[in-house]
């Protein structure tokens, strides 16, 4: 009986040991992968580039847009042309389901718009799910692993990706709000504390409604996406919601934020996020 257990512990204690091993072979070459398309994402940029922004390139916006760039200190600073930050925050994949913590990285081109995130959530002990969203000349893709071997999500460049990825890039602007003068932006005032954005990027063009308030911090956005559901898509309003706000190198931003699904059922809070540092026109990788 001894015998037999023991010989049984030393077997679970092998397969452990093999998917430990696995799994961070795996996650290296998830990292190695998703560090090359950074870098293919970023390669595009102007950074040679110094334009200072002026008080005259705000002419011509919604009241509410000028007060938002005025509110984040832009006018003196370089134009964005790349970002890259680093997140800590929870992350769940239904309503009835339980917090994960999240840790991610992500870069950003401003001047050709595009990102690669990269993000590890812990949905158990020892069990760590990695994932990678991309936005690259105008389409997007998205990847979730369980401990870096098993494919959870694969979605491939579809129309529905294409202007999901592009939206969650207009949502992200609060993160490199110079991004709202470029060509590829077309702004209509609502009303004194709102604005209606529209991006148009490699034929795919989405509206997003971004909210202030009286001060010109950005305080809320929101459009309607399409969300994969049972091998097909749906369109609900999805957005975020500013909590806190920061300052990096002089740019003032929302460092806190909730991404929010509006369900018909009623919101679902899928994530909430902090930044917890920004580099802007950095062309190196963390």
């Amino acid at each position: 009986m001894l015998h037999t257990l023991g010989l049984t512990l030393i077997i679970i204690l092998v397969i452990v040991l093999m998917v430990t091993v696995a799994a961070s072979f795996g996650d290296i070459r998830l990292k190695r992968k998703s560090d090359q398309e950074a870098l293919e994402v970023l390669s595009s940029a102007n950074l040679d580039q110094k334009e200072i922004i002026r008080q005259s390139d705000l002419e011509g916006l919604p009241s509410c847009v000028q007060k938002w760039l005025k509110r984040s200190n832009v006018i003196g600073k370089e134009k964005i042309h790349t970002v890259r930050f680093t997140q800590t925050g929870q992350m769940r994949s239904e309503p009835d389901k339980p917090w994960m913590p999240i840790e991610a990285v992500q870069y950003v081109n401003v001047d050709k718009p595009g990102f690669v995130w990269k993000a590890k959530m812990k949905a158990a002990p020892l069990i760590n799910m990695v994932g990678r969203d991309r936005y690259f000349q105008g389409h997007g893709s998205m990847k979730f692993k369980l401990l870096a071997l098993l494919t959870l999500v694969d979605t491939k460049p579809c129309m529905e990706m294409d202007q999901g990825t592009m939206l969650r890039y207009m949502a992200e602007m609060i993160w490199y709000p110079t991004a709202a003068l470029n060509d590829y932006f077309n702004w209509e005032e609502i009303d004194a504390n709102s604005a209606r954005g529209t991006m148009t990027w490699q034929g795919v063009r989405a509206s997003m409604v971004f909210h202030f308030n009286d001060e010109g911090d950005s305080t809320h956005n929101v459009a309607p996406r399409y969300r994969a559901v049972k091998g097909g898509y749906v369109m609900d309003d999805w957005g975020g919601v500013s909590r806190e706000y920061r300052e990096f190198h002089g740019i003032r931003v929302a460092n806190k934020a909730d991404v929010i699904w509006k369900y018909k059922t009623g919101d679902f809070n899928w994530l909430k996020i902090e930044v917890t540092d920004i580099d802007f026109n950095q062309p190196g990788l963390y």
